[in-house]
């Protein structure tokens, strides 16, 4: 029966049924990925605020306690004002936790925190009033009893947080079994698809394409032999052309892949790049909080607050650095302003000066004049200058000195342009290592995440310019910062 059908009619069935299966998969694929979508914004919208809503709370009730201890010390009226401030936070995370309450469970642990908190307050204003009053040791004892009610709202908002974690987890299992589903499908159609396709192989070698070899192969002995050894030679000529395709296309492939696994890799850091800044925002809170109280409480020397102040700048920039992070891992947008690069080397240096010291090496700083002003981050442009400069003193286990040249210069287009190099006296990087040095998670040090330098690559390029290295073993290392002087403009490398 199968042989009575058409040869045409057999191909035409074959493609339909190849067509169809692909169609399918496509259909069956587009659905999961909705499914998945629904997934995720039923966690981002829902599960995710009601996560947050728990730490503020946790966090709220953490730092009254803290406030009220502060006001035991040393009976600073402000502390009343800060534990006034962090009450109301903690009553608005409640409103936000009694908006996510889903469960008549949640719900009741929301009731529980409310009523506990409540009695929680008016003891604690005794507590207050007792100090105020100045009785501390009554005041004292009347603290150590309300512990128990601050341990046990600590505890339901813990409850309430894992009630929502395991939402999430419900929902992460349901999507990994609809999954598991799908991809039991996708292999059922592509076996299917793969014997189809070697079914249809078979029939046009068999049916197409020997008949056509036959043919060529006597042409020459038709009469029309002429005519079919040109067509033959016009067909060749047409397949030289599409291997000279096939040949371009492998390289676009190539680079393709090449730059596929490294947008995978940094989709690798995002992720892992989120998970710490919530790791280290609770830890960093209770460092702002101990310099903010030392800063009140010590009598520093000039040395000590320029010491705390450049402490206290670089805290702020962790935190701008970890907010960035947890909005959903995306590199920061630079804060372009007009700045001199000048400004941005002596910061990064008087940043370093005691890990420089730390390892004998000293800086030499070339300049006729300072750089002239031009538009940028100067954050970003410092933990490019930071990254380098410690990267020359890991090379340099002896000692050593760094060479920091400034200069102007002019593109082949008229663009002014400024440079910063950064050079070192250390042993050089070898020649195997070189075209690998900017590549995501490559490092020669055992330490090293291998980020640093393809950071500062990424910085560099988003403002415009590019970043470029010289090196022979022996004689150092050199890299070569260039940016566009005038703003609004970059130009290409020529």
């Amino acid at each position: 029966m199968w042989k009575s059908i058409s040869l045409r009619s057999r191909i035409l069935f074959m493609l339909s049924l190849l067509v169809l299966i692909t169609v399918g998969g496509g259909l069956t694929s587009i659905w999961h990925v909705l499914m998945m979508e629904k997934v995720f914004f039923t966690v981002t919208d829902t599960e995710m605020p009601a996560l947050k809503a728990a730490q503020a709370l946790k966090d709220a009730l953490v730092m009254q306690k803290g406030y009220v201890t502060y006001y035991f010390q040393d009976g600073d009226p402000n502390w009343l004002k800060q534990l006034n401030k962090h009450h109301k936070a903690f009553e608005d995370g409640l409103k936000q936790a009694r908006r996510w309450a889903a469960t008549d469970n949640e719900r009741q642990i929301v009731n529980e925190i409310d009523s506990r908190y409540i009695r929680y307050r008016q003891q604690r204003d005794q507590v207050v009033d007792l100090y105020r009053r100045g009785n501390k040791e009554e005041g004292f004892k009347l603290q150590q009893e309300v512990r128990g009610d601050f341990f046990q709202i600590i505890q339901l908002c813990r409850d309430y947080q894992m009630a929502h974690e395991k939402s999430v987890a419900k929902a992460v299992e349901v999507n990994r079994k609809r999954a598991e589903t799908v991809y039991r499908m996708a292999l059922v159609a592509l076996l299917g698809a793969v014997l189809l396709g070697l079914f249809l192989g078979f029939t046009l070698i068999e049916q197409v394409l020997g008949p056509i070899r036959q043919l060529a192969a006597g042409a020459d002995k038709s009469t029309a032999g002429e005519r079919m050894e040109d067509e033959v030679k016009a067909l060749g000529n047409r397949f030289d052309s599409l291997l000279r395709d096939i040949d371009q296309t492998r390289d676009k492939l190539e680079w393709s892949r090449e730059h596929l696994q490294q947008s995978e890799k940094w989709a690798m850091v995002g992720k892992l790049a989120a998970g710490v800044a919530h790791s280290v925002r609770n830890p960093l809170t209770s460092v702002k909080m101990r310099l903010f109280s030392l800063e009140r409480c010590l009598d520093l020397t000039i040395h000590q607050k320029e010491d705390f102040e450049v402490i206290s700048e670089e805290i702020r920039n962790i935190d701008k650095i970890v907010n960035n992070f947890l909005a959903y891992s995306r590199p920061p947008k630079l804060r372009m302003r007009a700045v001199s690069p000048s400004e941005v080397v002596d910061t990064a240096v008087q940043l370093l000066r005691h890990r420089l010291e730390s390892y004998n090496v000293k800086v030499a700083v070339k300049r006729t004049g300072r750089l002239p002003m031009i538009s940028a981050d100067p954050d970003q442009l410092k933990e490019v200058l930071v990254n380098l400069i410690v990267n020359a003193c890991d090379v340099m286990l002896d000692g050593g000195t760094i060479w920091i040249e400034e200069q102007t210069t002019a593109s082949d287009n008229g663009g002014q342009l400024v440079v910063i190099s950064v050079k070192d006296d250390g042993p050089g990087v070898p020649e195997s290592v070189r075209t690998k040095m900017f590549q995501p998670f490559f490092s020669t040090k055992e330490e090293g995440t291998g980020l640093g330098l393809s950071i500062a690559l990424k910085i560099v390029e988003e403002h415009g310019g590019w970043l470029d290295f010289q090196s022979e073993e022996g004689a150092g290392a050199c890299f070569i910062i260039t940016l566009p002087r005038r703003e609004d403009e970059s130009w290409e490398r020529s």
